[in-house]
């Protein structure tokens, strides 16, 4: 760091991490290596499942776009989560934490809209069957998948440009384990009641209004499965939305709690185990989510190792 007067040039920031015991760091890097190793192979592992033939519809085709976010935002926070678990250097380059929090806030929003967008498409599905193919063609689902990407990005941006502009002062250690915006309004040289009005209200805008249409989306689905005269066809219609309503719980749960409360700049040890459930946990847990209850993902896995089975038979013989 850099003193000039009262300000602080900031150069680097430390990230307190996880745990400050010792004896801890070994275990805590055992266990979320495994659990970054599950995370990369079963979305993976949905991405190839959901390439199959009989999975080409829209509501694969979102999934495989959602596995490939988690991928990622698992990917931006970690890795460096890990090294510093091992590493008595937990330093990270102020350019490096604005880039950290830039692809944390834009994959993490384009997943808040893509869940909008995936409650659209079983809105249409379970409310207007017959034009399902039709409405959901594939210009749609591109363009409410770059739609989503684009807000992501768009909002980032602000809220990047908005938290780096903040003068710091004072200690670059970061109480958390990785770049968010309430350690860091923390860190500032502001008045921040102010601040945290403003993050409270830009969450407010950011989080409710994906939210807010996949209320509506759901409550004119559950009316129109309760006025299915069939019991099978109302557990059906059910069942090919619990996965989702279950991702979105977790997702919305954690981040809302982070974000949607005016103090949650002064609760940062609260908040590390909220952020952990949704930049470690959730993402992990999406593949069994999708998988364990689908019908057609486990026809298609069963179908995807009986291919590699065949080809490894295939090329033994010719060896």
């Amino acid at each position: 760091m850099i003193s000039g007067g009262n300000l602080t040039t900031v150069t680097e920031f430390i990230l307190l991490g996880l745990s400050d015991h010792h004896d801890l760091q070994v275990p805590l890097f055992s266990i979320y290596l495994s659990i970054y190793t599950i995370t990369l192979m079963g979305n993976i592992l949905i991405i190839l499942i959901t390439m199959d033939p009989a999975l080409h519809t829209p509501m694969y085709f979102f999934l495989r776009i959602l596995s490939f976010l988690e991928i990622c935002y698992t990917s931006v926070t970690v890795p460096k989560m890990l090294v510093n678990f091992l590493s008595d250097n937990r330093g990270i380059s102020y350019t490096g934490c604005v880039a950290q929090m830039y692809f944390l806030l834009f994959l993490g929003i384009s997943e808040c809209f893509l869940l909008a967008a995936m409650a659209y498409d079983r809105y249409v599905a379970i409310c207007n069957p017959l034009r399902y193919r039709l409405i959901m063609n594939r210009r749609v689902c591109l363009f409410l998948t770059v739609l989503s990407w684009f807000w992501g990005n768009v909002v980032s941006l602000v809220q990047t440009a908005w938290v780096f502009t903040l003068p710091f002062c004072g200690s670059n250690q970061i109480n958390y384990f990785f770049c968010d915006i309430p350690p860091l309004i923390k860190l500032s040289c502001i008045d921040i009641p102010l601040y945290e009005m403003q993050l409270f209200t830009a969450a407010i805008l950011v989080i409710f209004t994906p939210f807010s249409l996949i209320v509506v989306s759901y409550t004119f689905i559950i009316s129109t499965i309760l006025k299915m005269a069939s019991a099978e066809g109302r557990h059906k219609a059910f069942s090919t939305c619990s996965s989702h309503l279950i991702v979105v719980t977790l997702y919305y749960g954690s981040c809302g709690l982070i974000y949607l409360r005016p103090k949650s700049i002064h609760l940062l040890d609260t908040n590390k185990v909220l952020a952990l459930i949704y930049t470690t946990i959730t993402p992990t847990l999406n593949p069994f989510i999708y998988s364990l209850r689908n019908k057609e993902v486990k026809e298609a896995l069963r179908r995807l190792l009986l291919w590699d089975g065949l080809k490894g038979k295939i090329f033994s013989q010719r060896k």
